[in-house]
């Protein structure tokens, strides 16, 4: 969700190339290369790549800064990593389930000239979370600051006072982080000078487990302080200590979880989209970015078509979209070795089930945590081994919408966090023997008789992460949110290497969570122009 500064003499002539970029309209198109939008309707075109949260969100802001847009998906239905899947009678979200800064949602209604409550309803979670260790001890995890507190002098009276001095520091980085910086594309050096002042005020060259290791001295709530980067694909030990805005971001605006689940804002989305005549297609993977005479003009289709376009937007995966729809001659700053030696987020495997009967002492969100911290992230995120232990996050949504499952019965996921594809795990062999190991520890902890009560089950690995929404390395955030990956190294919102074609997305700037590519989409305002009658 935030993204930090770093330069280095090795991009100088990538600062001063951007020096002299600006917003400027896109040239004519040559609308003879596809198909005519409605009667007299001479607009500049935007295509779309992706209809994930953050492309639908830029679809719904391109269209009121009054372009005419296209919204292209691969899959067969909206969404993207919110996609949702339906089987026997249950409803899975697929990805995101955590709500947090409703706001920002709200906010694409309001430029509709709606109200978001009017389609969706949001629902606020208490306890957000329940964090369950090894050895059976659990922390409700809340925005209360009286019962937080109590939680914290469960675990150790001692550490009350470090978790007090913890939530300043992760209220600054919020004003300083989120309000100040989130919705603002590193696109220029100026745009990198003036966020100096602020990392410097956030000294966000520290770790976000050091920071809360230096307020709190117990083992377990150092972890409870500290896993929030896992959420949107950084390791606690390795990312900046800013992104203890969440911490913030979930006390001030709350954590929430939509009626009818995630895909019922994929829905309302959508509805917007309709309500301004933007088409979205389908069924329609792109291929091909066309660039002619330096400027991408339109994509190519798997079936062949080519549809023309003054800009192109893709929600694709960042890295995957340079390698692999961007060719080679067009990308000075993304080659493929720069692609390759990227530092990127975990991969992860994905159990959705449904039971025959119900759990009603398991909360809608809960970490299921195994008996190692580091040592766990270790092998995940540097030497990319899959380990027999793992944690867990346990979804289980019909905690608060019973109409997710069948009547008296319960609708989950388990999310276990795993190393990308560079582990070589064969996953097509492996994943109904790491599907059992969970079914197992589940059963052992927290759903007992589970194998007896399992009616319909599915999984998803980083395999299908990769062949299916074309991730690259298979990886469930693209690149890790490390320092060096950061602000003028990550992914601009303008690309540094073709004009006319833009990021949104969780590989882009500010980074993953529904925030975060919410606020991508923001950021383009600031580098697409507006379109004048």
């Amino acid at each position: 969700m935030l993204t930090l500064p770093l330069t280095t003499s090795r991009d100088a002539a990538a600062l001063d190339a951007a020096s002299s970029l600006s917003p400027v309209p896109p040239p004519a198109r040559d609308r003879r290369d596809t198909a005519p939008g409605p009667a007299g309707d001479l607009r500049p075109l935007a295509v779309v790549i992706g209809s994930g949260f953050g492309g639908l969100a830029a679809a719904i802001r391109l269209s009121v800064m009054g372009y005419q847009v296209k919204v292209l998906e691969k899959l067969d239905a909206p969404g993207g990593r919110a996609y949702v899947h339906r089987q026997d009678g249950y409803t899975f979200d697929a990805g995101p389930t955590i709500i947090t800064a409703p706001f920002l949602l709200e906010e694409l209604w309001a430029l509709c000239g709606k109200r978001f409550a009017d389609d969706v309803t949001l629902v606020p979670m208490d306890p957000f979370y329940r964090i369950r260790f090894a050895d059976g001890s659990c922390f409700d995890y809340s925005g209360d600051a009286a019962r937080m507190e109590a939680e914290v002098a469960r675990f150790s009276p001692a550490d009350v006072a470090g978790y007090r001095q913890f939530v300043k520091d992760a209220d600054l980085c919020r004003d300083l982080g989120f309000a100040g910086l989130g919705s603002t594309a590193f696109d220029q050096p100026i745009d990198l000078l003036k966020a100096i002042p602020f990392f410097v005020k956030m000294k966000a060259w520290r770790s976000i487990h050091s920071l809360v290791a230096k307020y709190m001295k117990n083992e377990k709530l150092r972890v409870v302080m500290s896993f929030h980067p896992l959420l949107i694909g950084g390791n606690p030990f390795s990312v900046t200590s800013a992104y203890a805005l969440i911490n913030s971001l979930e006390r001030t605006w709350g954590v929430h979880s939509a009626m009818g689940g995630t895909g019922a804002i994929v829905r309302g989305l959508v509805g917007l989209l309709q309500g301004r005549g933007v088409q979205l297609r389908c069924n329609a993977p792109v291929t091909r970015i066309r660039i002619e005479n330096g400027r991408a003009c339109g994509v190519e289709l798997d079936n062949g078509e080519f549809i023309a376009a003054d800009i192109v937007v893709s929600n694709a995966d960042t890295a995957w979209t340079y390698k692999h729809l961007v060719a080679r001659e067009h990308r000075r700053h993304w080659t493929d070795a720069r692609i390759e030696r990227g530092k990127y987020s975990m991969g992860l495997f994905v159990w959705y089930f449904g039971t025959s009967r119900q759990y009603p002492e398991v909360p809608h969100h809960m970490m299921v945590l195994g008996p190692r911290y580091k040592a766990l992230l270790t092998d995940i995120f540097k030497r990319h081994k899959l380990a027999q232990d793992f944690s867990l996050y346990l979804h289980r949504p019909t905690a608060t919408d019973p109409s997710l499952a069948p009547p008296g019965c319960d609708t989950f996921y388990a999310l276990s966090p795993v190393p990308h594809l560079d582990s070589g795990t064969d996953w097509a062999s492996y994943a109904e023997t790491y599907r059992a190991a969970i079914a197992e520890v589940l059963a052992r902890s927290v759903l007992p008789g589970l194998q007896q009560s399992i009616v319909t089950s599915k999984v998803t690995t980083p395999q299908d992460f990769h062949d299916r929404l074309w991730s690259y390395k298979g990886a469930g955030f693209g690149l890790e949110p490390v320092m060096t990956q950061s602000a003028w190294f990550r992914p601009h919102n303008r690309s540094e290497d073709v004009p006319g074609l833009y990021m949104v997305g969780a590989g882009t700037h500010p980074g993953a969570g529904v925030p975060g590519v919410l606020m991508s989409a923001k950021a383009l305002e600031s580098v697409i122009p507006h379109v004048h009658a």
